[in-house]
């Protein structure tokens, strides 16, 4: 419920311009006096289940659950199963690392953000405010510069001249003081950057795998005889008795400095 409510405050946060009006509080629509204060909470409550159905989407904009599914998925790939483990057992296993590594972040979101805003210590500007900083920090230190400033770049407006007509010099695009409009996006694709490089390293041993199947069925002159159907075998046992799992759940979490 914790993590539920901070992605739904995060939505809020995500546009400003919806999130400073809206009353979290729908209270008892009874003690309303006019019809004004009722039509009022009933575009609240419209907006409330737009904010739900948003919320999947921030899960992966400001998290690391893309690069974690990414990278299983690519693992599947690898191995050359095509339902196995099913779309449900990665996601899931997803969302538990995803946990795990957005821990400490989604902690300091609960305690400066959220729990003083239910408290009504702060108001809801304020409380939305300390709840996006732990997540802005978690994304600038993982975004890659260059995506940042290309999407600074395509939303730059022209620089106004000086007088000797030279463009004035602004300060560089940081991580720190950019919106978060160039910030999701650029984290994102750094993010699937990432997945794919390391699919990349994961598709390297069963690659290996493959070929050697391949070139011992050719040499023994089954050329009829699928090599990927042989090797598939062989790259689960593999992948076993490595203990695959563990190392690509390790590795995932170590990625993140966790």
């Amino acid at each position: 419920m914790r993590t539920f409510a901070l992605l739904l405050a995060l939505t809020l946060a995500a546009d400003p311009a919806t999130a400073a009006p809206l009353d979290l509080d729908l209270g008892a629509l009874g003690s309303m006096a006019d019809g004004a204060s009722l039509s009022g909470r009933i575009v609240q409550g419209i907006v409330l289940l737009t904010v739900l159905s948003v919320a999947p989407g921030l899960l992966i904009m400001v998290t690391c659950f893309t690069r974690i599914i990414v990278v299983l998925s690519l693992l599947r790939s690898a191995l050359g199963l095509q339902q196995s483990p099913p779309n449900m057992v990665l996601v899931s296993l997803a969302m538990f690392l995803t946990f795990h590594i957005m821990g400490p972040t989604i902690d300091s979101a609960w305690q400066e953000g959220l729990r003083p805003l239910l408290n009504e210590q702060v108001t809801q500007e304020q409380g939305l405010e300390r709840m996006i900083e732990p997540f802005r920090g978690f994304m600038a230190s993982h975004v890659r510069e260059r995506d940042l400033a290309a999407f600074a770049a395509f939303t730059a407006k022209p620089k106004p001249a000086g007088e000797d007509g030279a463009a004035k010099d602004e300060r560089p695009v940081t991580a720190e003081s950019v919106d978060l409009r160039l910030l999701m996006p650029a984290f994102l694709l750094s993010e699937l950057r990432r997945a794919f490089e390391i699919g990349f390293l994961l598709f390297l041993p069963f690659l290996v795998i493959d070929m050697v199947v391949a070139a011992i069925l050719m040499a023994m002159g089954m050329m009829m005889l699928p090599p990927v159907m042989i090797a598939l075998p062989f790259k689960i046992i593999f992948f076993v008795l490595t203990d695959g799992w563990f190392l690509i759940a390790g590795s995932l979490i170590r990625s993140y400095g966790v």
